[in-house]
């Protein structure tokens, strides 16, 4: 059972990391599009600067995200995972406070808000901290 848990923690972080590098790029190459895809809609009259700032700050993380997997960082890995949730959570806010807001588009960020605390927590608490 520990191994199945381990697995499934693994595959569900990496596909999110890997999926934080598809949305970031996608801000970078279709920002109107990725904003809707978001949950909002903004007035940018060419000027894009909220999405190119959405979409570096999600390839970050989803780097972030997968290097750590890649060296095996697993503390690390959570340490980052579990406050990072205050990132999808505020994207959550964000959303609802949107006229008109989709539940559709909540899901994606409650989602990711949980997958953050359930796999900080697992990385935390199976693994060994360092000693100094």
């Amino acid at each position: 059972m520990k191994n199945i848990a381990k697995q499934t923690t693994f595959w569900i972080t990496l596909l999110s990391g890997l999926g934080l590098l598809f949305i970031g790029l996608r801000f970078f190459l279709d920002p109107l599009v990725a904003e809707t895809d978001f949950g909002i809609n903004t007035l940018t009259n060419g000027d894009y600067s909220f999405q190119y700032i959405k979409g570096a700050r999600d390839s970050f993380f989803g780097l972030i995200i997968v290097v750590l997997l890649w060296q095996k960082e697993w503390r690390a890995l959570g340490l980052v995972l579990l406050p990072g949730a205050i990132v999808p959570a505020a994207d959550f806010c964000i959303v609802l406070s949107q006229p008109g807001f989709t539940a559709s588009h909540l899901y994606p960020h409650l989602t990711a808000v949980i997958i953050c605390v359930a796999c900080g927590a697992y990385y935390i608490t199976h693994s060994k901290k360092a000693n100094p």
